[in-house]
This record gives C-alpha cells, structure tokens and sequence, in this order.
C-alpha cells in the first residue's frame, strides 16, 4: 500500500434494522416509529468508508424488501458488498429509546432466529475475502449470536493470522444478548493474539474473567496496569481502552488510551465533554477511527487523539452511523493545538 491509495479493511457481523420513537424519549409513548440501519460492524464499515478506507463488509441478510433496502444504504454510504449472503429468515431488529434513564439510552433486541444468525463458517469464503485485505475488524458481539456466528468469526480471525493480516476485536459486552451464558470460554480464544483489542473494564471483567475494578482507568497507573495485563496475558500487540464519565442526563466525558505492548508505553488521550445526542455508534466510530489512523501510519499518539475527536463528534450525531471526514477532525485538532483548547471546552 502506498501512501496515495486506500487501504482495505473487512468487517463482520450482523447488520440490524433500528426503530426508536418518533416524537417521544420512551417507546411506544409516541405512535410513529423512526426506521434506520446500523449495527456495530456496520457502523465501523460506514466510518471507515468517509474516512478514505476501502471498506468490504461481509454479514447475511433476508433475501426479501428490507434486506434489499439495507445494502442501498450501505451502498450509498461507499461500503463495499461483494460478500453479502442471503437468506430466508428475517432481519434482527433492535429498540432504542434515547433517554430512557439519566445517562443511559436504552436499547432491546429482537434478534432471535435472524438471517445473521443461520449464517454457516462454510458459507464464507474467507481466504477470498481477505485476499487483499489490509485490516480485519471484529466484534464481540458476533460471538453471542448462536454457533454458527461464532465459528464463521473464529475461521476469519484464524485465515487473518494465516496471512499476517491485522485483527481488530472491540470487546463490545452486551448482556443482554448471552442470556446468562458465560462470555469467558467463548471470547478469551479469539482475543487470545489480536494485533488491537478495544475493551473498557466492564467488558475485561465480563468477557476475559480478570479481577478488574470499575475505576481502573481513573488514574494513568491504573490503566497502565489493565492496558498490560492484557497485553500481557492475551498476547495483544496493542489495547485501546476507552472511558466514558456519565456527567449528567446528557453530558459525557470521552476518553480513551492506547497501550503499545512493543514499547510499554501508554498514550492517554485528552478528555471531551460532549452534549450526547445519541450514544449509539460511538464506540464504533473509535474504532474506525483508530484503525483508519493506524493503518496511515499515523503515531499511536495522534492515532488515539484523531480517534477519539472523530468519536466524540459523533455523540453529537443522531443516528448509528458518522461521516465525519478527516480533514474536518484534522482541522478541529490543529485549531486546538494553535489555541491551546481542551477537548472539554469544544461544547456542543
């Protein structure tokens, strides 16, 4: 790859329908319903295509209207589609309700028995796929939704480290998707060798059974310390860590830290108060973000400080996906360094 053309990144996992309410905080308080796509690769996948990063996302969709209306979409936002496989089953649906609590959307998943969820590790042809890949990302989230998901990820993450391809896991613990099933035996493998893992203590301690407390990234050293530690015992060439402060009903606190195991060192980032329009898609625009600067050669400082800034505009975004393009974040972040701003003073 030169420095003029793009790299090309594969996602994987399951793309959902999205229905909030049209004209109330809580669902079914309002009588009309707002329809939109999104999903967590989906949403990496959209980034990265506004980010001048190829994009080929690879999930299964119903083989009816609303399965043909979702790849419009993510056609019309520049994400590529060779992949896509149909089938007969329906599409998984997600509710959000934006306020439902003080600091916290809500979010309830109708996903059972979902076109995703019959996919087959035989059905993906994995070595095609990734033949000219530069970066596989993939979710935690993939692992929770049946057998057939969780081996057609495991057979992607293995072909990727067959060919030394870069591999990317956000942690992403939903609880609601295990149903009381344990993450630990499921995840622990497939994290175990990834060139970045994306996690928060919640999810380290949920998903990879470690001791971890809630405040561990309230100081450097106690982030260091998790950043290493996983690191260490999962044999991961990079952690990003990221750290949300609930403020208020709807003030945040965003922030994240990139460890480099090469190194040992760990680059924080500048916090952000954002103004939260939508929490959704947040923690799917750093990732992109990052993985975006990482793969330009950025250094993991900047890559950290461009992913989070990227991230942080997002929250102000209604909606599961962000098309913020990077001269626009490059131009917030040479305006602060001239000015000497914070992130914390760039209110919405």
């Amino acid at each position: 790859m030169t420095a003029t053309e793009w790299p090309l990144v594969v996602t994987f996992g399951e793309m959902l329908l999205r229905l909030s309410p049209g004209d109330a905080p809580r669902l079914f308080e309002s009588d009309q319903m707002r329809a939109g796509f999104g999903g967590a690769e989906a949403n990496v996948a959209v980034a990265l295509s506004h980010l001048d990063v190829w994009c080929e996302y690879v999930t299964r969709l119903p083989e009816n209207l609303i399965g043909d209306a979702a790849l419009a979409v993510m056609r019309a936002e520049g994400v590529q589609l060779s992949h896509v496989l149909r089938g007969p089953e329906r599409m998984g649906l997600y509710f959000v309700e934006p306020g439902a609590d003080v600091g916290a959307s809500r979010v309830v998943y109708d996903r059972r028995a979902s076109s995703f969820a019959a996919i087959t590790p035989e059905a993906i042809d994995w070595p095609g796929i990734l033949a000219d890949a530069d970066w596989l990302h993939v979710t935690g989230i993939t692992a929770a939704l049946g057998d057939g998901p969780v081996a057609a990820l495991a057979a992607g993450i293995a072909t990727a480290r067959d060919r030394g391809i870069p591999v990317s896991l956000d942690l992403n613990y939903r609880p609601a998707l295990w149903h009381d099933r344990d993450p630990v035996p499921v995840i622990a493998p497939l994290v175990h060798g990834v060139d970045l893992l994306i996690a928060n203590p919640h999810s380290a301690r949920a998903m990879l059974g470690l001791d971890v407390a809630n405040d561990a990234l309230a100081t450097e050293a106690g982030a260091l310390a998790l950043a290493s530690r996983l690191s260490r015992e999962f044999a991961c060439r990079q952690v990003a860590l990221t750290r949300r402060e609930i403020l208020g009903s709807s003030a945040n606190r965003w922030s994240a830290m990139l460890y480099d195991a090469a190194t040992g060192a760990l680059c924080p980032s500048r916090p952000w108060t954002v103004t939260v329009v939508d929490r959704i898609g947040g923690g799917d625009s750093f990732a992109a973000s990052l993985i975006a600067s990482l793969l330009r050669g950025r250094s993991p400082a900047d890559a950290l400080e461009f992913a989070v800034a990227a991230s942080a505009l997002k929250l102000r975004v209604p909606g599961d996906f962000n098309r913020v393009k990077t001269p626009d974040v490059d131009k917030m972040l040479r305006g602060m360094a001239a000015t000497g701003a914070t992130f914390g003073e760039l209110r919405a």
